[in-house]
């Protein structure tokens, strides 16, 4: 038995000690649920780290949930990467929990989430364990991203990795959903160590708030393949929100249509760029384990 006078830590108990979260993924993204939508505990970035920390709960992202705060939607998210950092989207992990408000509830329901990044609806194509997300608008100014200083046309950002006359990676897109990200075009994205470039390419001068890395590779009009380096995650399997920049920028600079199949990693999402510019993303989910936190997790934070 582990005895703590801390308050802070008796708060810990009060709160985290003895919820279940719901271990998933989406395409392969590594995704945890934690229901809070009875309490008025924020989950600290601390406490996303002990919780990232342990191999029976690790994650890319946790999606906290919290009672909803604006009319007609299920629930208010917090998204927590790995690092403890908040992230402002996470398509993969809205996905997963729209799954775990159809299990609480007991009925599969068209839904609408708030995020950091704004009101996200949630539809149920017909296929089983399957969502599809509206991801809203993507903003391309330079400032929206953001950058660090001006680009007129952000479908080319001025940066390159490499030899100036046979650079490894060069003039990426640049874009948010939500979200900042970098999408770089290559011929193929086995040949990239995105491991060695991602830490650096997240942390340049010209994301101020660092960025997601992606690296694309287009198949056709209708396919790419891509891997991506999450801000404040590392190398993940799948990244929903990349997979809607990449297809976006893809669109853009008409290398592809405004669908495509989107393969990574861990499993393929659907996105559509629609007339209306929304991008819908459609894509699996699969429920792991659920896992009771104990008070040994959070041991660690009473020093």
């Amino acid at each position: 038995m582990i005895v703590r006078s801390d308050s802070a830590i008796d708060h810990h108990a009060n709160t985290l000690i003895g919820r279940t979260a719901r271990v998933m993924n989406g395409a392969g993204n590594k995704i945890t649920v934690l229901d809070l939508t009875d309490s008025e505990h924020v989950v600290s970035g601390d406490e996303a780290r002990a919780i990232a920390s342990q191999p029976a709960t690790t994650f890319d992202q946790l999606m906290v949930l919290h009672a909803p705060v604006t009319p007609g939607t299920s629930a208010l998210i917090r998204i927590y990467n790995t690092d403890g950092s908040l992230a402002e989207a996470c398509g993969n992990g809205t996905r997963c929990v729209a799954w775990h408000l159809d299990e609480t509830t007991g009925e599969q329901a068209n839904r609408l989430v708030q995020t950091a990044a704004g009101l996200l609806s949630i539809t149920k194509p017909g296929e089983p364990l399957t969502y599809t997300v509206d991801m809203g608008v993507p903003k391309f100014g330079w400032q929206d991203v953001p950058l660090s200083e001006p680009f007129q046309d952000t479908r080319f950002i001025e940066l390159h990795v490499g030899p100036a006359g046979d650079p490894i990676l060069s003039s990426p897109a640049g874009m948010s959903m939500g979200n900042p990200h970098a999408v770089f075009w290559v011929d193929d994205v086995a040949t990239i160590a995105l491991d060695k470039l991602g830490p650096m390419l997240e942390n340049h001068p010209l994301f101020p708030e660092r960025a997601n890395i992606s690296i694309v590779q287009v198949v056709d009009n209708e396919t790419v393949v891509m891997r991506t380096w999450e801000r404040g995650a590392g190398l993940t399997l799948a990244c929903g929100s990349a997979a809607c920049a990449a297809a976006v920028s893809a669109a853009r600079l008409r290398r592809t249509g405004r669908k495509v199949d989107v393969h990574q990693p861990g499993g393929t999402l659907q996105i559509e760029w629609t007339e209306n510019d929304h991008v819908l993303m459609t894509g699996p989910v699969e429920h792991e384990r659920d896992v009771v936190l104990t008070e040994d997790l959070f041991a660690s934070l009473a020093a």
